[in-house]
C-alpha cells in the first residue's frame, strides 16, 4: 500500500481533479482506493458521490486516536461497473475550525492523521463490509486531498504520507509556488525518522494548447528537470465528470477517453511504489514511524485498519 499526499498551497490548481482522476484510474484497474478529504471545501467528497457523509475525518483529528480512521471510512457513490468503488474519509464543515484547535496542542498535533491511520495495539480484526474480501497490500492506494494552504491539515497529510505529489498549473508564479511547497516537504522529511515523504513528481494540470501554456510548462520543466510528470491537459470532460460526481473513465463524451488515458499515465508513476513498499520495509529492518520525532509507526504500511478491513 502507498499513501500519497496531493499538495500545493495555492488554490485553484486542480488538486481535487487529480485525486479524482487517479482514483478513477486505479478503480478501472481493479485497485482498492481510499480517499482522505482534508480540504474543508469537501469537493473530493461530493466528487466521489457522497453528499450526506457521516462524522468524517474531522472526528479523528480532535484527539489522538490510533486506528480511528477506519471508523469514519464510507463507501463512495461512484458506479461499480468500472471497478471497485473508492471509499472515502469524508470532509466536513468542522475541518474549517479544526486547524486553529490543532495549533493549541502543547505536544504538537502534526501527526494526528498518521496516528489515526495506525492500527490500535489491541484492535480486533476488522472483517470489513459484507461481500468484499480483503485485498493484498500491493493493491491498495490511499490518496489524501489537501487544502490549499501550508497549515496543520496539510502538515498532517505530509506526516502520514509515503510520497507527495505536487500539483500545479502552467501559469505565472507557478515556479515559485512549487519551490515553496518542495521546501515545506523537505522540512518535514528531516523531521521523520524514515525520511518521508519522497516527492514522486510534479503534476502539471490544466495545460492548455496555447502559447502561454507551453511557455509556463517549459518554465516549470526547466526549473525542475526530471521532476515534472506528463501533463494533464485542459478538457471540458474532466470538469463535467467532477460536476456529475462520476469517474472520468465512465464518462462518455468527446475528450473523456483522452483525459482518462492521461490519468492512467500519472497512476503508472505511482504503481511501482505500491509494489515495492512492503519489500523496502522488509529489507531495511526498521519499523515505520508515526510521523513524529518521538518514534512509532509511519502512516504508510497500515493497510488493514486504514482501509477499514483486514487483509
Amino acid at each position: 500500500m502507498v499513501t500519497v499526499a496531493v499538495v500545493n498551497q495555492k488554490g485553484g490548481v486542480g488538486k481535487t481533479t487529480v485525486v479524482l482522476g487517479l482514483a478513477s484510474a486505479a478503480s478501472a484497474r481493479g485497485t482498492e482506493v481510499l480517499v482522505v478529504d482534508l480540504d474543508p471545501q469537501g469537493n473530493a467528497t461530493t466528487g466521489l458521490g457522497l453528499f450526506d457523509p457521516g462524522p468524517g475525518v474531522d472526528a479523528v483529528l480532535d484527539e489522538e486516536r490510533p486506528g480511528g480512521l477506519s471508523t469514519v471510512v464510507e463507501s463512495g457513490g461512484w458506479p461499480s461497473d468500472i471497478g471497485p468503488t473508492p471509499r472515502i474519509a469524508a470532509s466536513s464543515p468542522g475541518l474549517s475550525i479544526r486547524e486553529p484547535q490543532l495549533a493549541t496542542d502543547p505536544l504538537g498535533a502534526q501527526d494526528r492523521l498518521a496516528i489515526a491511520m495506525r492500527p490500535p495495539l489491541q484492535a480486533a480484526p476488522d472483517v470489513g463490509p459484507p461481500g468484499r474480501s480483503g485485498a493484498d497490500e500491493d493493491d491498495r492506494l490511499v490518496l489524501i486531498d489537501c487544502p490549499p494552504s501550508l497549515g496543520l491539515l496539510t502538515v498532517n497529510a505530509l506526516f502520514a504520507a509515503d510520497v507527495a505529489l505536487v500539483v500545479t498549473e502552467p501559469g505565472a508564479w507557478a515556479v515559485d509556488g512549487v519551490g515553496r511547497m518542495l521546501q515545506t516537504i523537505e522540512r518535514i522529511r528531516i523531521r521523520r525518522p524514515n525520511g518521508r515523504p519522497e516527492v514522486v513528481g510534479i503534476a502539471v494540470n490544466r495545460l492548455g494548447r496555447t502559447r502561454d501554456g507551453r511557455y509556463w510548462d517549459e518554465a516549470l520543466r526547466e526549473a525542475y528537470p526530471g521532476q515534472c510528470l506528463p501533463p494533464v491537459h485542459l478538457r471540458a470532460a474532466v470538469s463535467e465528470a467532477a460536476a456529475q460526481s462520476m469517474p472520468i473513465h465512465a464518462l462518455r463524451r468527446p475528450g473523456a477517453a483522452e483525459a482518462a488515458a492521461e490519468f492512467d499515465v500519472l497512476l503508472d508513476r505511482l504503481a511501482p511504489l505500491t509494489k515495492s513498499d512492503d519489500r523496502m520495509y522488509d529489507e531495511s529492518g526498521f519499523e515505520p514511524d508515526v510521523g513524529s520525532d518521538s518514534g512509532g509507526g509511519d502512516g504508510s504500511p497500515l493497510g488493514d485498519d486504514v482501509m477499514g478491513r483486514s487483509a
